[in-house]
């Protein structure tokens, strides 16, 4: 049957009718975006960004989008991802949180805090984590966690308007994203077990006597206005210190102990400014004390190899002399104005030092350990080199492609100046000194 022209063009409208419908509802899907996905795209916009426009634009746009700040959790679940992938690439939270700390403010490191905390609850750390990651976390305070929420709720207790939060949330995406890998010290939470295991083997550290008179020795020594005195009291602590890993590697030597199957490894996060200098005083520290040093120069980082007493030696004498080189130098700076206070002249002085120092305390190692084989009747310095070939050959396991640092020029007077200062008092003689 046919159409009558008035019929057809009824059946024309109709469709142009319904076709404008279509387009009307398409327009209206183009209006209403994906926010989920929207936001998902400026994020990663923001953490690839190569200037400051792109970075400020994604944060208006998401505090736009989201003016509650994540308070369905997206950015946060993303977040607490990043840390679940760099906790399998050997990162632990005291890592996260130096690396933060390097290249952000307070509020981001409490918000990578807070963050750090949520990523234990959904592993369930409290339970499952090993003691030295358990250790972190307490140390960090980032052994609670309120849920999911954790952002909008770091938001709100910072008191931030919304772009000042999205951007604050952008910059830690940022420091969390294209980190690397680092050397897995203890297992990554894929490996923990439903329950937390002890040690294979209570590893010797040193005792809690003997640790709290290093202890008291090295308070002592950074709270003196004396240089002689200080130096004089850092030289009995590592004295201390040296007599414990004699009577640790005698008591080895006797019971036929494997060394190697002692050594483990730590990190140490050495924070700006300076950080090249730092480490100078670290490595001597280490050296005297067997322990290898190997350096990240650019996350800050070094990881010292050795047995457990003698790190717990170097990290309690490195600190103690970090404070007291570091107050001598702003002494310097306010006695003698002018170039004493310029970076050239501070980096020197504190390279300076910590060559200086690793030296004598060299010296007062040698001494003890001289003595102590006249005590005994017994050569120590094969004993001792025994555990040295341990520790290195564990260090070349870990670590088989390294290179030596190479130090740049320094301020002469700075040098000096270092010099001096770590050479205030004749250690040598400290236990002679601290007894007057």
């Amino acid at each position: 049957m046919s159409k009558t022209a008035a019929q057809r063009r009824a059946a024309r409208r109709r469709k142009e009718q319904e076709r404008g419908r279509r387009r009307g509802e398409n327009s209206r899907d183009v209006e209403r975006p994906d926010h989920e996905g929207a936001r998902w795209h400026l994020i990663n916009a923001a953490m690839f960004a190569v200037d400051e426009a792109t970075f400020e634009h994604a944060a208006a746009r998401l505090a736009a989008l989201d003016p509650g700040v994540d308070g369905d959790g997206l950015a946060a679940g993303l977040l607490v991802t990043l840390l679940h992938k760099l906790w399998e690439r050997g990162w632990q939270p005291a890592d996260v949180a130096h690396v933060v700390r390097r290249s952000a403010g307070q509020r981001v490191i409490r918000l990578a805090v807070a963050l750090v905390a949520e990523s234990a609850r959904v592993v369930n750390a409290e339970m499952r984590a090993p003691e030295d990651w358990l250790a972190q976390l307490a140390a960090l305070g980032a052994l609670s966690s309120p849920g999911p929420s954790v952002v909008a709720l770091w938001r709100l207790a910072e008191r931030l308007p919304a772009v000042d939060a999205w951007r604050d949330v952008l910059r830690l995406f940022a420091s969390l994203t294209g980190l690397g890998v680092l050397q897995h010290l203890s297992p990554p939470p894929s490996r923990w077990g439903t329950h937390r295991t002890p040690p294979r083997r209570a590893a010797p550290t040193v005792e809690a006597r003997v640790l709290g008179r290093i202890r008291g020795l090295l308070a002592k020594a950074e709270s003196t206005e004396f240089p002689e005195e200080a130096e004089a009291l850092s030289a009995k602590a590592q004295e201390l210190m040296t007599r414990h890993a004699v009577d640790a590697a005698v008591l080895d030597a006797e019971h036929g102990t494997s060394v190697t199957d002692q050594v483990v490894a730590r990190r140490v996060h050495i924070d700006s400014p300076y950080p090249d200098a730092k480490l100078h005083l670290l490595h001597g520290v280490g050296e005297v004390n067997g322990v290898r040093v190997i350096w990240l120069d650019r996350l800050g980082i070094a990881t010292t190899v050795g047995l457990p007493a003698d790190l717990d030696a170097v990290d309690l004498l490195f600190t103690s002399l970090l404070v007291q080189a570091t107050r001598a130098m702003t002494t310097i700076g306010r006695v003698r104005v002018g170039s004493t206070r310029s970076p050239a002249f501070r980096r020197a002085f504190l390279t300076s030092y910590g060559i200086r120092v690793g030296e004598r305390l060299s010296q007062a190692r040698e001494n003890v350990t001289e003595e102590a084989s006249r005590n005994s009747g017994t050569d120590l310095v094969p004993v001792l080199r025994a555990r040295s070939e341990a520790v290195d050959d564990v260090f070349a396991q870990m670590f088989p492609d390294t290179r030596a640092m190479r130090s740049r020029g320094f301020d002469a007077r700075g040098w000096y100046a270092g010099q001096l200062a770590a050479d205030g008092a004749d250690i040598g003689s400290g236990r002679e000194q601290v007894s007057r």
